[in-house]
């Protein structure tokens, strides 16, 4: 009796392995809606930073850490990183970034012009339009918990949105998070946390600009 069971601990442990070792790169795209044209003003997203805090070895696996020395990672390679990996006993194993040419930066301002453009709001280049929107990326991370048949994947979003319009300047935070079950740590289980924490952020985002802007049509000429 005791080599099924053994077999199906070790099928179990071969299921979640996956490749948890090295750098594992992935794509995160962000859904987009069909929307009206721009009805409710022009904002301009004057800056979108990464504030993000780093430790190293933490116990705690939601909180951003690398395969070595964090003190050591550069502004742009933290910029990329968004998860690590973990072996079946939930040790921490390699990184999981973005590609090459994409950053946390670049998915963050992203989500926040599609949040604006679901609004109403059209995406302005101009630092003098209506309204001024500075971006600091509080959270941006995925990671993963061990079980015994299945590995859970979490991904979560915290971002501080400071507004500026003719009323003067306003703070809000707004968050995202999203779970997913798998049995494989492959790219598409950690694509599936993120997305639904990306559509949290984005709904998020919309609550809470009302609230930063609040009235339809009150963005145009508030900067005179």
């Amino acid at each position: 009796m005791k080599l099924p069971i053994l077999a199906l601990i070790g099928a179990a442990i071969v299921l979640q392995a996956g490749c948890v070792t090295g750098r594992r790169s992935i794509s995160l795209p962000i859904s987009t809606h069909a929307v009206s044209s721009a009805t409710r003003g022009q904002v301009y997203i004057a800056s979108v930073t990464d504030n993000r805090h780093f430790e190293n070895k933490p116990s705690d696996p939601s909180i951003p850490s690398i395969d070595g020395d964090v003190t050591k990672l550069s502004a742009l390679e933290k910029d990329r990183m968004i998860g690590r990996q973990r072996n079946t006993w939930g040790k921490a194993m390699g990184d999981i970034g973005l590609k090459d040419d994409d950053s946390v930066t670049k998915r963050v301002r992203l989500l926040v012009e599609e949040g604006l453009r679901r609004k109403g709001y059209g995406i302005s280049l101009d630092p003098k339009a209506p309204v001024a929107a500075a971006v600091s990326v509080d959270e941006f991370w995925g990671w993963g918990t061990p079980g015994f048949w299945a590995l859970t994947f979490e991904a979560k979003i915290q971002c501080t949105i400071s507004v500026t319009t003719a009323r003067g300047a306003q703070k809000s935070i707004v968050k995202g998070y999203g779970i997913n079950h798998g049995q494989v740590a492959k790219d598409a289980n950690w694509q599936e946390a993120f997305d639904p924490a990306f559509e949290d952020f984005i709904t998020s985002f919309g609550a809470q600009w009302d609230t930063l802007v609040p009235g339809p049509g009150n963005v145009d000429g508030a900067r005179r």
